[in-house]
């Protein structure tokens, strides 16, 4: 037993950590909580990012100092060039940058899962900690809501959406969409206003609802500005871990680790700590613990979008107006050619301020669009270790769209969104051209493997990346953690984040990345 041992070391403050690392703090258990960003005092959050539209945030440079990973790229598809990874950094992760959506995946998701060979992840059995982590103001009463959690759940009144809002919903349900008043209700599709997790239309990230006021707990420890650089093993078992804080380096230990650093980070910490495929760790000099699929299997829900010109009286009043407040799940059906049946895989989304909009903003022109989202994807990508530097950023190839299935789906979801431009709700916010706004994806709307090249080339990613270290059982050859979160092979060290979830939900992430946290508080001891 080393001195200065604890119960607990989570690695992380991010939805999942911060989450985990208070409820094990409120069992009883010495947690120390270690983030690579600044370790701020809630009052102390830039106030661009309590607006209720992130576009805000990121127009003003100041805001997004030390809240984002620099130098983090990622290809969205193989036919794009590297662009910028958006992840939150700094205690609250991506929650503090995130647009402030708090959709639940439906319980079929879940349900999937548990057939896969994940037990106890079950819809019936993650159900409460959906409850338990929220306080819905509307729907708080409801058996399967919640109304006394720390993370608060709103949805924008009707009379304040945006135009893009109103036109998307109105254009949908005339073509014959149903209304569902509540998208996180089992079974809801259909047009739904968006829940957000905000209190007085200003942003509740995990630092607010969980970590602020649990900071007094003697049981818990929150190290910030502490980059780790691997797990340190007697034998396979984790005892502890190798950090670096400015130019020291330092070990601290506990009885168990739980790797919560996200999509990206827990498997780059993972792949240098000797986890992950042996090739990948040979190449770089790292000496092989488990030969695992770390880093393989990334998903995110890809996203087409159309451009849609707006007249003078349909723009955004401030520039705190809300981005987004309307949302439309629906079903592709049948795949062609197999007996898959997709439920929900699509959805559609009112983006009052386009990023076209932004561009232009000193030019009075005003735009806004309709989103398509894939948001069940078969295709996968990769996260993979470039360096044992852990000042190094990874190479990150989501490969979206790679799958044939993928690519038939969008197009036909886009195609059922330029629809939607034909109806009256929508013609009405118009002060130009669809057409003229979306010139080559009009040219190729009708040619599917043109329209394929086109996704393939503007498609962009929804920030909300799964999958890296997917869970499952032992003997499939695809996962890296076991029902329990546990490293295959590696006693006590666990993952506890949406890096082992097997699959992108049918949602949003935030939510589900927070249930995780909940749910876990509960099964390790």
């Amino acid at each position: 037993m080393k001195e200065d041992n604890w119960d607990i070391i989570v690695i992380g403050a991010g939805s999942a950590g911060a989450a985990f690392a208070v409820r094990s703090a409120e069992e009883g258990k010495r947690v120390l909580l270690i983030e690579a960003g600044h370790d701020y005092r809630s009052a102390e959050m830039h106030e661009a990012w309590r607006s209720p539209n992130p576009a805000v945030a990121i127009m003003e440079p100041d805001a997004i100092e030390g809240m984002m990973w620099t130098g983090l790229n990622a290809t969205r598809t193989d036919s794009q060039p590297e662009a910028m990874y958006w992840r939150g950094k700094g205690v609250g992760g991506s929650s503090s940058v995130n647009g402030q959506i708090a959709i639940r995946p439906p319980l079929e998701d879940f349900d999937e899962w548990s057939r896969s060979g994940c037990e106890g992840w079950s819809g019936a059995e993650v159900l409460p900690y959906f409850s338990k982590l929220e306080n819905d103001e509307d729907f708080g009463a409801y058996e399967f809501h919640g109304d006394s959690g720390p993370t608060p759940i709103y949805r924008a009144p009707r009379n304040r959406w945006g135009a893009v809002d109103t036109a998307l919903a109105d254009s949908a349900l005339a073509a014959g969409h149903p209304w569902a008043a509540d998208v996180n209700a089992p079974q809801a599709t259909g047009v739904s206003p968006y829940p957000i997790n905000s209190h007085d239309s200003r942003r509740v990230s995990v630092n607010d609802a969980y970590l602020e006021g649990a900071r007094g707990l003697p049981t818990l420890t929150i190290l910030g500005e502490a980059t780790v650089d691997r797990i340190l093993f007697e034998n396979s078992r984790a005892v502890g871990v190798s950090l670096l804080t400015g130019e020291n380096s330092e070990t601290r230990y506990a009885d168990t680790v739980v790797l919560s650093a996200g999509v990206i980070h827990s498997p780059t910490i993972l792949l240098r700590s000797g986890i992950g495929p042996h090739h990948q760790l040979e190449s770089l000099g790292i000496d092989v613990l488990a030969d695992l699929p770390v880093g393989q299997g990334l998903q995110d829900h890809a996203m087409a979008s159309i451009t849609l010109p707006l007249n003078d009286s349909s723009g955004i009043s401030s520039p705190d107006d809300r981005h987004t407040n309307v949302c439309v799940r629906w079903s592709s059906g049948p795949e062609e050619g197999t007996e898959i049946v997709r439920y929900n895989d699509l959805m559609f989304v009112s983006m009052n301020q386009s990023v076209i909009s932004m561009a232009t903003a000193n030019t009075g022109a005003e735009y806004g669009a309709f989103g398509v989202w894939l948001n069940q994807a078969d295709s996968r990508g990769t996260v993979t270790l470039t360096s044992a530097d852990p000042h190094a950023q990874p190479a990150v190839a989501e490969r979206m769209l790679s799958e044939t299935g993928d690519r038939a789906r969008l197009r036909a979801g886009i195609r059922a969104a330029v629809k939607l431009l034909e109806q009256d709700a929508t013609q009405a916010i118009l002060g130009g051209s669809v057409k003229d706004c979306n010139e080559e994806l009009f040219s190729v709307l009708d040619d599917d493997d043109a329209l394929d090249a086109h996704l393939l080339t503007t498609v962009a990613d929804a920030q909300h990346g799964t999958s890296t270290c997917r869970m499952g059982r032992a003997d499939d050859p695809t996962t890296v953690v076991d029902s329990d979160c546990r490293v295959h092979g590696i006693e006590n060290l666990y993952i506890v984040d949406a890096s082992i979830f097997p699959s992108v939900p049918r949602a949003n992430t935030n939510l589900a990345s927070i249930m995780v946290g909940e749910l876990m508080a509960d099964r390790i001891d």
